[in-house]
């Protein structure tokens, strides 16, 4: 006779019991527009993405300012601005169509990593019907003007880049570095802080 196997037992670990499926954002729960959930949904399905499909949402964030849309994975949840009710009504389905592309490529990709706005992303735009689409908006939004506070200098080249918030850790020229280091990291071309 053969050699027993020992019986394989499945339990629930005590550390699955604290875990808990990504978020959705919260403006994601209300605020929802279900004619374009309907619409995305029909669309999805037309690729057949039927998990898409199933679990696409489609909401208006009155918070957004600058963004004309913003898409959720793996929530798979789409946010408007509703400026957009504002503009041409072309813009809203471009917008949409747009984001719904995000949500596409990374469907399609499943646990790849993919661009943002890479390959995958322009050919779900072709499937969607808005080929060569631009990865940003021109619409009449107020833009966010952020002051850049910091300044750091090259000692070797002079150069000197603006920054937002200060950096946390030891940077160099990148040109420089590519120059004369082969792209990689030295000391002798580190950025300095300047005073403003």
């Amino acid at each position: 006779m053969g050699r027993r196997e020992p019986q394989l037992e499945f339990r629930w670990a005590s550390w699955f019991r604290g875990f808990k499926a990504p978020a959705v954002p919260l403006s994601l729960s209300g605020n929802g527009d279900g004619g374009l959930t309907a619409w995305c949904a029909e669309a999805a399905q037309g690729l057949a993405l039927h998990e898409l499909a199933r679990k696409v949402r489609v909401s208006w964030n009155p918070r957004m300012r600058t963004t004309a849309g913003r898409a959720w994975w793996p929530a798979r949840g789409i946010e408007l601005n509703p400026k957009l009710k504002d503009c041409d009504p072309d813009e809203i389905w471009r917008t949409l169509k747009h984001e719904l592309a995000h949500l596409v490529a990374y469907e399609r990709s499943g646990r790849r990593r993919i661009v943002p706005h890479g390959a995958e992303w322009q050919l779900a735009c072709c499937d969607l019907g808005i080929p060569g689409e631009k990865i940003y908006h021109n619409l009449p939004f107020e833009r966010r003007r952020l002051d850049r506070k910091h300044a750091y200098a090259c000692g070797h080249c002079f150069e000197t880049i603006q920054r937002v918030r200060p950096m946390k850790r030891a940077v160099a020229c990148y040109e420089c570095c590519r120059k004369f280091n082969n792209g990689a990291y030295h000391e002798r071309f580190r950025l300095v802080k300047k005073k403003v």
